[in-house]
């Protein structure tokens, strides 16, 4: 809620900006045209200029509507606040599993099964834990410490997967937003050519206008935000492998643990 509100006063500044940039470059371009009427040096091969890459997205978030790009762009920042949070969540997850289950099978063999917790106990990651948990039910047979496993892996797929249906939900809103405004824009299109009680190009530009920006940033942030969310997937899918081969050799070891 605080980013959302931080969001939306940002994009009041911006349009108010914006609308202020908008007046000021009108007078001076009126201004240049009336010198140059005066002075009779008008050429019709310079009549525009280059404008800035912020300047013309403002213009186009005015164009578009305030209150449908305000939309998406929250969209755009909530979705990528939540992204953020999953990848850095998830790469401090990842660990070296191969030198985890060294450390555990020395310890092991050095200092038993509470050499083992302490080790998992003061070690990071999904699969640091699901050895903790199993490790803690070795009294209790074999069978017990892979069925703890499975089930306490199953809790940290939970976890690493928390927060990508909110991910999911922005992808499909933002360009919903975009397809509303879309007909939003063709309805005014529609008005404007009833009040005038004419089809020119002129009163059907303005909707139309409003329809393609919205639609344009509609998709755009559902695009940016699917990448982030196919590469949260991949990262799950690295970890959960990681897992599962670490489970198998931590029961290999408390095997040959259980044969000495």
């Amino acid at each position: 809620m605080v980013l959302a509100a931080m969001t939306l006063m940002v994009v009041s500044a911006n349009i108010a900006s914006a609308q202020n940039e908008q007046a000021a470059d009108a007078q001076a371009a009126t201004e240049q045209v009336a010198a140059a009427d005066q002075s009779g040096d008008i050429d019709p091969f310079n009549t525009k200029s280059e404008v800035p890459l912020h300047q013309a997205l403002k213009t186009k978030f005015i164009e578009g509507g305030a209150g449908f790009m305000s939309l998406v762009i929250i969209c755009l920042i909530i979705g990528l606040a939540l992204c953020i949070e999953r990848i850095l969540y998830l790469s401090f997850s990842k660990t070296n599993t191969k030198k985890l289950v060294e450390k555990v099978e020395k310890a092991l063999a050095e200092g038993g099964i509470e050499a083992a917790k302490d080790v998992c106990r003061n070690s990071r990651g999904p699969v640091a834990s699901i050895f903790y948990q199993g490790l803690l039910r070795y009294d209790q047979g074999l069978d017990v410490v892979e069925k703890t496993i499975v089930s306490y892996g199953s809790v940290q797929m939970s976890n690493m997967e928390n927060g990508l249906s909110w991910i999911a939900l922005f992808i499909a809103i933002a360009p919903s937003l975009g397809f509303l405004g879309t007909v939003i824009g063709m309805i005014q299109a529609f008005d404007a050519i009833q009040a005038a009680g004419d089809i020119s190009p002129n009163v059907v530009a303005g909707g139309m206008k409003v329809a393609l920006i919205t639609t344009v940033a509609g998709l755009i942030v559902a695009m940016i935000l699917q990448v982030f969310y196919n590469y949260i997937l991949a990262k799950i899918d690295s970890i959960t492998i990681d897992m599962e081969d670490s489970s198998i050799c931590l029961v290999d070891v408390l095997t040959k643990y259980q044969g000495k």
